[in-house]
């Protein structure tokens, strides 16, 4: 039987497995990428990509072929509507919108927060880009139509069983590491992995169809919600995927794909096919005439459990192997590629012996905790959609002409219909927890012993997630500012390269922060990019921004890991930085 041996086995090509294989190879990492699928997700799933995610995938190379054919960042709004069309009195009337996702009054304050704003790009379009990038890296053996089947771990590694889908022959996969990222289907099972949390919360019904609708929907609407007390859903959801030729000049109204998606009631055990769904959607949107293909039709089961585990020995589970959430706030994805993003660099400083293996063990500390807060924040937004009934006046135990008369009154122009909205709207308006949480997406932080604390307190957050405060304590993601450099205009983010180095930010002062770099570099085999920002020779702050959110003097230092969190922090200077740093970083590295 064949054996490859590779130092790291990544089980699964979704966006976890494909971002891991990616980060990998540019850490310079040999690894086998094996998929049970012939292909990509034919599936739109997660559509949302927020900003850290990109930040990751930039970092990767990989972010500007995501925007070439997402959708426009800075122009979202998520629209409440009672229908596309129809002619009764309640029909295509607008309820409710609210800007979301970094798009028009947040528009500034995201793009001072971060290089890269959101983008809509469903997963089924997403994953073809992750897999093309990770096959033209000559690190990676990428196998889709290749199912794992069990592994072995002894004290050097493990060995697993690999089956070709197409031929039936096995052969065998030597590694010292693998990532577990297949979604739970198979690697879980033979763990014994305990998902914790609730299940059966609700049943959604998604669908992948083809229609026109360039008549229909707003062109900046990133989501679009149907309500009509007389649908046989509770709601509708329609989310554009963007024109196939491009970005267009209008890119959700010139859409030729949608996905829709809707609950089912909880008395409802219907089940829906590809042959019997389109009549329902036309029902739902009030388009009888409508001309529309269904592609695929999948009905799930609405979930939020996290793993109890991450690392298993010698197994790391990312993604929906390790975590699943519900899909409001958009944050399952997102976490996926975090975790991997977590995990990446510290397999390849073990694997390169720049760091001890005890490191490993930071990511099940640092990114569960991420991942729980991230599921927890989900299912809350998904139980507050509640409030958008209650803002409208509809209730769950009311008859259907109750409802009817109640969103009548709702939309009445009249001066009562008029108290009805400005009540409705400062009720609906706490969804904005879902549609504008930029520091549940940004603000996150990480405590292991892979951080070391200076002895600050954790600064306050913002309860409702809405406004990201930028930090640079230990733990937090380095803050984003616009630095010069010579003629180039980069982040602070770029500062560590594709992920393969420290970087040490220093004040005007910084000279001996620099020597001290060099110097910790040499001895301990580590690459430290140095930016003594404000130096004559050095980096620029053209704008400020990085002197507003720094918080050490002008001989003080902040250090960021090779996924852009700070590991330490000095604020001013210290006696002997060469023992300081190494110090630090030897302890961050567990050696």
């Amino acid at each position: 039987m064949t054996t490859m041996d590779v130092p790291v086995l990544v089980i699964g090509g979704g966006p976890a497995g494909l971002a891991g294989s990616i980060l990998l190879s540019r850490l310079g990492i040999d690894h086998v990428l094996v998929e049970r699928h012939p292909s990509t997700s034919p599936y739109p799933k997660a559509h949302l990509i927020n900003p850290r995610t990109l930040e990751i995938l930039r970092q990767a190379g990989v972010a500007d072929d995501v925007y070439e054919i997402g959708g426009p960042p800075g122009e979202y709004r998520v629209r409440f509507q009672t229908s596309l069309g129809g002619d009764g009195p309640l029909d295509g009337r607008e309820l409710f919108a609210i800007d979301g996702f970094g798009g028009g009054s947040l528009r500034a304050s995201t793009e001072r927060a971060t290089p890269c704003p959101h983008t809509n790009l469903p997963q089924l379009r997403l994953e073809p880009v992750l897999r093309r990038h990770a096959e033209q890296h000559g690190h990676a053996t990428v196998l889709f139509g290749h199912e794992f089947v069990r592994y072995d771990e002894d004290a050097d590694g493990v060995t697993a069983l690999v089956r070709d889908c197409r031929t039936g022959e096995n052969f065998t996969v030597r590694a010292q590491y693998v990532i577990g990222a297949d979604g739970g289907k198979t690697l879980a099972h033979q763990l014994g992995v305990t998902l914790e949390g609730p299940r059966s919360i609700a049943r959604l019904v998604s669908n992948h169809i083809s229609a026109d609708l360039s008549d229909h929907v707003q062109g900046d609407a990133l989501i679009t919600l149907l309500m009509h007390p007389e649908n046989p859903f509770k709601f509708v959801g329609l989310v554009p995927m963007g024109p196939s030729y491009g970005k267009g000049t209008d890119w959700a109204r010139e859409s030729e794909e949608w996905g829709v998606s809707f609950a089912l009631r909880p008395e409802d055990s219907t089940t829906l096919t590809e042959d019997t769904v389109a009549p329902i959607i036309r029902q739902a949107l009030r388009l009888p005439g409508l001309d529309l293909t269904v592609h695929r039709t999948s009905t799930w089961g609405v979930e939020r459990v996290v793993a109890d585990r991450f690392r298993y020995g010698r197994v790391f589970l990312v993604g929906d192997a390790a975590h699943r959430h519900v899909p409001t706030s958009g944050l399952g994805l997102n976490s996926a590629v975090q975790d991997v993003h977590n995990l990446a660099w510290k397999i390849a400083a073990v694997v390169r012996g720049q760091a001890g293996p005890d490191l490993l063990d930071t990511y099940e500390a640092e990114r569960r905790p991420a991942d729980v807060r991230n599921a927890d924040w989900a299912l809350f937004t998904f139980m507050n959609n509640a409030n958008i009934d209650v803002g409208l006046g509809l209730s769950a135990s009311a008859s259907q002409e109750q409802n009817i008369a109640a969103l009548a009154a709702y939309l009445s122009d009249t001066q009562a219909g008029a108290t009805l909205r400005a009540r409705g709207a400062e009720i609906i308006a706490t969804q904005r927890t879902e549609y504008q949480a930029l520091d549940i997406e940004l603000g996150f932080s990480y405590e292991s012993a892979a951080i070391v604390p200076d002895g600050t307190p954790r600064p306050p957050s913002d309860p409702l997630g809405l406004h990201y405060r930028a930090t640079t304590r230990p733990g937090h993601r380095l803050p984003h500012a616009w630095l010069q450099h010579g003629t180039e205009r980069m982040s602070t983010h770029d500062l560590t390269g594709v992920g393969d180095s420290f970087a040490l930010i220093t004040g005007r002062d910084g000279d001996t922060w620099r020597k001290a770099a060099a110097t910790v570099t040499e001895e301990l085999g580590v690459a430290i990019t140095t930016a003594c920002v404000g130096a004559a020779d050095g980096y620029l702050d053209p704008t400020g921004e990085w002197g507003q959110v720094s918080d050490i003097a002008d001989d003080g230092a902040v250090l960021v890991r090779p996924d852009n969190h700070v590991a330490w922090r000095i604020h001013d200077s210290v006696q002997d930085p060469v023992h300081e740093l190494r110090k630090a970083l030897s302890g961050i590295l567990a050696r």
